[in-house]
């Protein structure tokens, strides 16, 4: 990430006073699928800003690590899951994303709302343990303007073509793909 995103994702965090109470849940366009969400494993959060859909995992049994390029999302994700009483279940770390997804062990579940780099989609694919499940959204041109950060129309499931699809969508400005990784016979 440039050094100029990188102060702007840090000063959105720390304009905003920190929420008393924020909400651990998924993002509302997974919301009707959380019976496909693991209740064991490991998990991934990508791009997590202040832990919500981390602690919501954590909360179902996953262990999960979220990563941000943010220091104060990442100390705020932390609070959130200590003061959920999962903190133990919980790791979070600033991570640079430019430089590609961290090197570590395969997820049982993958989550990157309103995240998109190109770049990571296949190393997401090949960290999804086999039977894993993804979740991604991002922002789109679909029922919104252009923008630098949107997708084009179809863009999330042709990335992530080889992955069995549950459900997708588009339109008011968000594209979401909630896929398996097939299981190796």
């Amino acid at each position: 990430m440039s050094e100029q995103d990188r102060i702007r994702w840090e000063e959105r965090y720390q304009s905003r006073e920190a929420p008393r109470v924020v909400a651990a849940e998924l993002p509302a366009v997974f919301a009707a699928f959380e019976n496909e969400f693991p209740t064991r494993g490991r998990a991934l959060d990508v791009a997590c800003g202040l832990g919500s859909a981390s602690v919501w995992l954590a909360r179902r049994g996953m262990d999960v690590w979220g990563v941000d390029i943010s220091a104060t999302a990442i100390r705020r994700a932390r609070d959130l899951a200590a003061r959920n009483g999962v903190g133990d279940r919980c790791r979070f770390d600033v991570v640079d994303l430019d430089m590609g997804l961290p090197v570590g062990p395969s997820a049982d579940a993958v989550v990157c709302h309103r995240f998109r780099d190109p770049r990571l989609d296949q190393t997401i694919i090949e960290r999804l343990a086999p039977g894993g499940l993804l979740a991604i959204s991002a922002l789109s041109v679909v029922g919104a303007g252009p923008g630098r950060f949107r997708v084009a129309p179809g863009e999330l499931a042709t990335a992530f073509a080889e992955l069995a699809v549950i459900a997708e969508g588009e339109g008011d400005g968000e594209a979401w793909v909630l896929a398996r990784k097939v299981m190796l016979a």
